[in-house]
């Protein structure tokens, strides 16, 4: 979490940016791409910075170089000589039956790669139930995958992250087939410490009127260890998934866009290069948080079949204030500069998801769990006949393997403009899946597309063994 505190200054004109640096384990960020050879096939290239989580819980960055992209042409090579067959072409409608597959996981002891990344599926575009054959069925868009080089798994032929059954798992667990449990929340937050905040608010207060250029860096220096080390939390599944990192990055990239620090991919001007300080109240926080697009589900007559449609994701933003003890309150007030950043950056969202995977990550983690809900809701786990057996059992499939990240060391941006201070911060994520499918948010498939999509399935001829087909 971010916040924002404007102090005003009789003689320092001057402007603050601090933001927490914070993301998961080593992720991609692009600065280039390579042709793949054989044409077609992109993955991130150059320089890439990440981080890693240690083992007491600490991020910390990394950086890796391909800086001639030879690494990512040699993984996309690999990539084409290992998968055969319709695995190596992409496809327009990719089926997974995921009764199927956990059946043939429990058969074999463990998953294959194709299996670990649902045979290249980069999207979720529908959810179909078929009692007749005990057969739950996601479908979307597919591509021959490859590792790119800082880690992240990637579609060869448009640079898309594959969707991770590990992903998958981690949202039928929060929405199991019987719950008596309310449908969770599920969330990250970065917060400072009220201590952490108090010991700045003070530094803030006896040295605002006193600053000068010339104070910079030592202004930046003193904000970043007054703040200290602040608080990652993670609610709603497991911090030591996969699932948790994603948002955690797609939190922190954001945040770093807002503030100054990090160069979007697009042409989205940040928070701070829109905010007047005039207008801005004293002690006044910005917080942004990504939410789901809630009028997302288009739904059959029957209910069978739904289609994930739209963008996905949201980033919103609230007001709130920090006390002289650092303590957050809501303020009750609306700024600008804020509101036309959240607007903006939801609608560049789809554009930053190709660029920059991370983004792409999230709305697949929130398109799953949304599709999770709706599996839930509608009770197909009985239509089906699916008990999660062994997706729901982590002693069957483990997917809490991931140092569950704790806290981060403060970072600060400091830049002159104006006769005020800010400190701007802002951001989260809060999936509420079941608000996607509330029946105020339900689209209705006025034209049957969704129900000649679920009709035009067979699943009849598929061998024993076969989970997946286009």
């Amino acid at each position: 979490m971010r916040f924002s505190i404007c102090n005003g200054s009789q003689r320092g004109i001057w402007r603050l940016g601090v933001a927490t640096i914070v993301s998961c384990c080593a992720f991609l960020a692009p600065t280039s791409t390579v042709q793949a050879q054989g044409g077609g096939g992109t993955i991130g290239t150059g320089n890439t910075s990440g981080v890693m989580v240690d083992a007491e819980g600490v991020l910390h960055r990394q950086t890796t170089n391909d800086p001639t992209g030879e690494l990512a042409r040699q993984r996309v090579a690999e990539a084409r000589m290992r998968l055969e067959g319709n695995l190596a072409k992409p496809t327009a409608l990719r089926k997974i039956s995921l009764t199927r597959l956990e059946r043939l996981i429990k058969q074999r002891g463990s998953a294959d790669d194709a299996m670990q990344h649902l045979a290249g599926l980069t999207r979720i575009q529908y959810v179909f139930c078929y009692p007749e054959t005990g057969d739950i069925v996601i479908a979307g868009p597919a591509e021959p995958w490859a590792e790119a080089p800082f880690g992240r798994i990637q579609g060869i032929e448009t640079g898309r992250p594959v969707i991770e059954l590990q992903d998958l798992v981690v949202a039928l667990r929060a929405f199991p087939p019987t719950s008596a449990r309310k449908a969770p929340l599920i969330y990250c937050s970065i917060d400072p410490t009220e201590e952490g905040a108090a010991r700045m608010q003070q530094f803030l207060t006896e040295f605002g009127a006193n600053a000068r250029p010339d104070d910079t860096q030592f202004i930046a220096s003193q904000l970043q260890e007054k703040l200290g080390m602040q608080v990652i939390t993670i609610g709603g599944i497991s911090p030591q998934t996969h699932f948790a990192q994603v948002m955690v990055e797609a939190d922190y990239r954001m945040k770093l866009i807002g503030i100054g620090l990090e160069t979007p991919p697009v042409r989205l001007a940040s928070y701070v290069s829109r905010v007047n300080p005039a207008a801005v109240a004293r002690n006044a926080m910005q917080r942004w948080y990504f939410v789901p697009d809630y009028e997302c589900v288009r739904v059959s007559d029957d209910s069978l079949a739904m289609e994930i449609v739209g963008n996905g994701v949201k980033l919103v933003g609230e007001d709130e204030v920090v006390t002289r003890e650092g303590r957050r309150m809501a303020s009750g007030k609306t700024n600008r500069a804020s509101a036309q950043f959240v607007a903006e950056f939801t609608k560049m969202y789809p554009k930053l998801a190709e660029r920059a995977p991370v983004y792409a990550q999230l709305r697949n983690c929130i398109d799953l769990a949304v599709a999770a809900a709706f599996i839930q809701n509608q009770d197909y786990y009985s239509a089906a006949g699916w008990t999660l057996e062994v997706f729901g059992n982590e002693e069957l499939y483990p997917v809490e393997t991931y140092n569950a990240p704790h806290q981060v060391a403060s970072a600060v941006n400091a830049m002159w403009r104006g006769r005020t201070l800010m400190t701007p911060i802002g951001g989260g994520v809060q999936i509420r899946a079941t608000t996607a499918i509330d029946p105020a948010n339900l689209m209705d498939d006025p034209d049957g597309e969704v129900a000649k999509a679920y009709a035009g399935i067979e699943l009849k001829n598929l061998a024993a063994d076969q989970w997946w087909w286009d």
